[in-house]
């Protein structure tokens, strides 16, 4: 028993080695989320680096969107673009009926790798909410930066299997039902008194 946990470790420990050494290889560090929907309106911002000083945040996602909605549906899904004190960044996107997801990445990222993110964080989305919509963006945005964040967060791919995602959205949806009973079984017993 102590021979098999010594060797687990070990192989913990070569696995955090070379993590460390191919970082930029294995780990996908996106700058910046955005879903735009055809107007042009942001539906969600989230920002992993900080936003260069000569651009807000209204500016920024304007400039973005009218670089890729002025692009034909034909034409691939990359778009480099130069970004004061952010350099050259990968605008990786995918179109979807009303919105666009947008990944601002590094340019050393995968432009694949990226892809499937996206993918995973949209088919997350429409599981959660059954055939998600703008509306549900909207109306629901905590829970779709709750998704976001099981799936990304500070920068770092955190998990991209879609089950697990789901898992722990469930998990917080019961947490936050259960201290919302909690909260009114309190309410009720100030009122008795």
């Amino acid at each position: 028993m102590i021979k098999a946990v010594s060797k687990t470790c070990r192989i913990k420990r070569l696995l955090q080695i070379l993590l460390f050494f191919n970082r930029s290889y294995l780990t996908l560090r996106p700058l910046q989320v955005l879903i735009i929907n055809n107007h042009g309106l942001p539906r969600l911002q989230k920002y992993f680096s900080p936003l260069p000083p000569s651009h807000t945040p209204p500016t920024l996602t304007r400039h973005i969107f009218n670089s890729i909605a002025s692009r034909p549906d034909s034409f691939c899904n990359y778009l480099n673009l130069h970004i004061e004190d952010w350099g050259d960044v990968k605008l990786i996107y995918r179109h979807y009926a009303t919105l666009y997801f947008v990944f601002a990445v590094d340019s050393q990222e995968s432009d694949l790798g990226i892809l499937d993110l996206i993918q995973v964080f949209v088919e997350s989305l429409d599981k959660c909410f059954c055939n998600v919509c703008e509306l549900d963006l909207i109306f629901h945005s905590d829970k779709v930066h709750y998704v976001l964040d099981e799936i990304v967060s500070g920068g770092m791919v955190l998990e991209t299997n879609i089950s697990m995602v789901l898992e722990s959205v469930r998990e917080q949806g019961k947490l936050g039902k259960s201290s919302l009973r909690m909260g009114e079984g309190k309410q009720n017993d100030v009122y008795r008194r």
